[in-house]
């Protein structure tokens, strides 16, 4: 959505250019909808408006929700009917498996976890690699939709502004650890372990987000992420903390809690052996690399 926007402003600031995404959110039912970060964003409902057309790019987002998703009649009919007749369909997190759910998965533009995704313009391929980081295929995609009507500096521009930041410390034990290809159930679960992680989860909830059973979830994820689940959300929350650390004044005993840690004493005894500091310390000496917005 903010490359788009992005996008749609720097257009507008040129008036030699006249390339305009019409962007929307689209749900079953239509109306205010939480998003993972919990921020309320207004959507139309699927039939609200006729796409008889399709769409130039439709991108197709996962969540929380999946499971009830999955189940959703009414959107796995809109899927079969939308996707031949769309140009481009890109999955986005686990909008991989309502894809497959819905018989649509031979329409999604794929690429192999750790590759540069490209899309196909009118002119030929483009490719394009982030700058550090790992960015997200449907981001890539996105910005390559942009370069192709904008061009190559105003993608890179948008790009300065919404790559990911570097690998921390924790992220960086799963990126070593992954292997060259990791399946997409898998990567379904990991990035529903990252956006749950914040509660009280177990690991039987993240094997029905791969559709697996929980021993051959165990397996497969271990082979694939060189981590157990139960590792990778530790590192999840680990990472977490060290971000609320470093940008909030919150007490530890509350950031603990809202990391899904638990308490304060836990959080230090986990800083202790997996950093050798104090979360105090850790704040110390990260403080002022923080700038407040």
């Amino acid at each position: 959505m903010e490359v788009f926007q992005r996008a749609n402003e720097i257009a507008r600031s040129d008036q030699r250019n006249s390339a305009h995404f019409d962007v929307c959110l689209l749900s079953t039912i239509g109306g205010r909808i939480a998003s993972s970060s919990s921020v309320f964003v207004w959507t139309r409902s699927l039939e609200a408006r006729q796409y008889p057309d399709g769409f130039h790019a439709l991108f197709v987002a996962g969540g929380a929700d999946l499971n009830q998703a999955l189940h959703d009649a009414e959107l796995l009919a809109w899927l079969r009917r939308i996707c031949p007749i769309t140009e481009h369909v890109f999955p986005v997190g686990e909008g991989g498996l309502l894809l497959k759910a819905a018989g649509c998965g031979r329409y999604a533009a794929s690429e192999s976890a750790g590759d540069k995704a490209s899309y196909r313009g009118s002119e030929g391929r483009i490719t394009l690699a982030p700058p550090h980081g790992v960015m997200p295929n449907s981001l890539r995609a996105a910005l390559a939709m942009i370069q192709e009507e904008l061009g190559a500096h105003a993608t890179r521009q948008i790009t300065d502004l919404v790559s990911p930041a570097a690998p921390n410390q924790f992220a960086d034990i799963v990126h070593r650890n992954a292997t060259r290809k990791v399946s997409e159930n898998i990567q379904a679960s990991a990035r529903w372990l990252e956006e749950n992680g914040h509660r009280q989860v177990s690991i039987d909830e993240a094997a029905r987000i791969a559709a697996m059973s929980e021993r051959h979830f165990l397996r497969r994820f271990k082979a694939e992420f060189g981590v157990t689940p139960s590792d990778y959300l530790l590192y999840v929350r680990l990472d977490m903390s060290c971000r609320l650390l470093a940008e909030t004044t919150l007490p530890v005993d509350k950031i603990a809690r809202r990391c899904g840690i638990g308490s304060g004493g836990r959080l230090a005894k986990l800083f202790r052996k997996h950093l050798g500091k104090t979360p105090t310390d850790y704040r110390a000496n990260h403080r002022p690399a923080f700038r407040p917005n």
